[in-house]
């Protein structure tokens, strides 16, 4: 009997051990095939269910893309509601200040103001690869230069900012001056493209070093620009294409029929860098604010009135008492305090980043300069027709496409130059860079979100607007100066070498197409204009010396960079 329990027990033991044995194989193989499936299920179209990036060919698509990343000198910041246009002290009781309230959608904004460091280099990029001293060139360096003549004073002293300012290391880290808006949004269109191009060498989409020359540096003839390596990619470079495109880290793959299917980048890809820009006046504000420190749930907890806490410019930390929170005018007379103990630090402008970073991360948002911003300027904001990402200044255009059916590229000989107001001359494009042309009734036909190209008057100094309207009159109404009748602007006339003033006595305002708002106080303002609700107009062709700008960029995907969770 024992000997049989024995063989008994080891039989059953036995069979046990091989049923554990095959349970585990098939739960492994189960894992296994779940696994598999999971795999091909993130590379399979939820549509189709086709294979998505197929080394075959086929539909290719950067499935991996998590986040948008932030961009050089640029700090994140969340969107929300706000009220915009709250004055609290609006003395002046000139209706520019409407509260209303709006909704921002996330977006990215320079951390500091452009310095002369930053513009420098931009300078430096111009006259090497557009030489001055070649006569088709000359204007194009002349048109970027600041302005540094507005530091003249014709009662004071200030040759040493004229002659220094600008280019002395001594003022490498203060924000440029002198920049008038049209320069300002070039300055923008140079940072994306440079930016844009690092990325795809990083990517290993462009040859390593692919913006210089044989002979070590960039040629006129074969720049790098967004759109049309976007559109036209084999014209990005000139000559030089192929060699840089496909001289990249990437390895290049074919279809089943041979076609090399990821030679360039595309907006599918995510390598496609975002374009810097000039911050809506909307944006601008929000940003200056930080109110995402005053929160309560969906409710602000109390007032702001700069963009740091509390109701007065001097600090109330008890490690910095008293001292100024911003680079401003503080009197008639007084613009730093008294020498050995200034009120602010500075009797200009000052070096950015002196002053403490509101709630966003961002410095200086009040005093040191005033900044341009994208909007052309209207005394009222049209909170009625729209309350999501206002801003007033759309002009839509399209890409100009050629007898062949293929967009048109500037060439080093079609570059065309536009005469401002003041008498200076700009590129209106450089070589390289695309032509754009109004957007028409293809675009436009039967569409309820717009009707034409320009839109900087839509509800507000229009034709129809004005008391010299005639309903039967059929002259087109896009013509630019329409606003004129409306606003009764000074129109100076530059023919070549002469400049005709209009000295005429019977005009009314100041305001037309061509003026942008500014915002933020400067080392020239006094405390009232130190609010970010505050607003003011300049001609976009013109610069002074309290006027800078910084640069922002839009946020793609998600609203906030970390999923938030659910309270209570």
């Amino acid at each position: 009997m024992t000997e049989f329990n024995c063989l008994f027990n080891f039989n059953f033991n036995m069979k046990n051990i091989i049923t554990l044995r095959l349970l585990l194989i098939v739960a492994i193989s189960t894992s296994l095939t779940g696994c598999k499936k999971s795999s091909r299920s993130g590379n399979s179209s939820r549509g189709t269910g086709w294979q998505i990036n197929a080394k075959e060919g086929g539909f290719q698509y950067n499935t991996n893309f998590k986040d948008q990343e932030t961009a050089p000198g640029l700090v994140f910041v969340e969107g929300g509601t706000y009220t915009m246009g709250k004055v609290q002290d609006d003395v002046m009781h000139d209706w520019n200040n409407s509260p209303n309230q709006q909704h921002v959608q996330s977006f990215y904004m320079d951390e500091t103001e452009v310095t002369n460091l930053m513009y420098l280099e931009y300078l430096d990029w111009i006259k090497r690869v557009y030489p001055p001293t070649d006569d088709n060139f000359k204007k194009i360096y002349a048109g970027a230069v600041p302005d540094t003549l507005v530091w003249r004073n014709r009662l004071g002293y200030s040759e040493m900012m004229v002659e220094n300012y600008l280019r002395h290391p001594a003022f490498m880290n203060y924000p440029v001056v002198g920049v008038s808006w049209i320069q300002a949004v070039e300055y923008a269109n140079w940072r994306s493209d440079r930016v844009a191009e690092k990325g795809l060498q990083d990517e290993g989409y462009l040859k390593r070093d692919s913006n210089l020359t044989e002979t070590g540096d960039t040629s006129a003839d074969g720049n790098f620009n967004i759109d049309t390596y976007v559109n036209a990619p084999n014209q990005s470079f000139g000559s030089r294409n192929e060699d840089i495109a496909k001289g990249g880290k990437r390895k290049i793959q074919t279809d089943a029929e041979g076609n090399e299917i990821n030679v360039y980048a595309n907006r599918e890809t995510g390598a496609i860098q975002l374009k810097y820009r000039l911050p809506t006046e909307s944006e601008w504000e929000y940003a200056a604010l930080g109110l995402a420190g005053l929160r309560n749930y969906n409710i602000y907890k109390g007032r702001k009135k700069y963009p740091w806490d509390g109701q007065y410019s001097r600090s109330g930390d008890r490690k910095t008492r008293g001292d100024q929170l911003a680079n401003f005018k503080q009197g008639k007379g007084d613009y730093g305090g008294i020498a050995g103990w200034s009120d602010d630090g500075a009797d200009i402008t000052n070096e950015v980043m002196s002053y403490e970073a509101n709630d966003f991360g961002i410095y200086d948002m009040a005093g040191n300069v005033a900044e341009w911003v994208a909007d052309v300027y209207r005394p009222i904001v049209d909170d009625q027709f729209s309350d999501f990402g206002y801003y007033r200044g759309n002009v839509y255009t399209k890409n100009a496409i050629g007898d062949d059916g293929s967009v048109r590229v500037i060439g080093i000989d079609e570059i065309e130059y536009d005469t401002l107001s003041n008498g200076r001359i700009v590129a209106k494009g450089l070589p390289g860079q695309l032509v754009k042309v109004a957007v028409d009734s293809a675009e436009t036909y039967l569409r309820t979100n717009f009707d034409k190209s320009n839109n900087i008057n839509y509800r507000d100094g229009d034709r129809a607007s004005s008391r010299s309207f005639d309903d039967f009159d059929d002259e087109d109404s896009t013509n630019k100066d329409e606003t004129r009748e409306m606003y009764n602007s000074p129109l100076h006339l530059v023919d070549g070498d002469k400049k005709e003033y209009d000295d005429s006595d019977d005009r009314t305002s100041l305001i037309n197409d061509e003026v942008r708002v500014y915002k933020g106080g400067s080392w020239k303002d006094r405390e009232y204009w130190l609010d970010p609700a505050q607003r003011r107009y300049y001609p976009e062709d013109m610069a002074t010396d309290f006027i800078g700008f910084r640069c922002a960029m839009s946020r793609v995907g998600s609203k906030s960079l970390s999923k938030k969770k659910k309270k209570n």
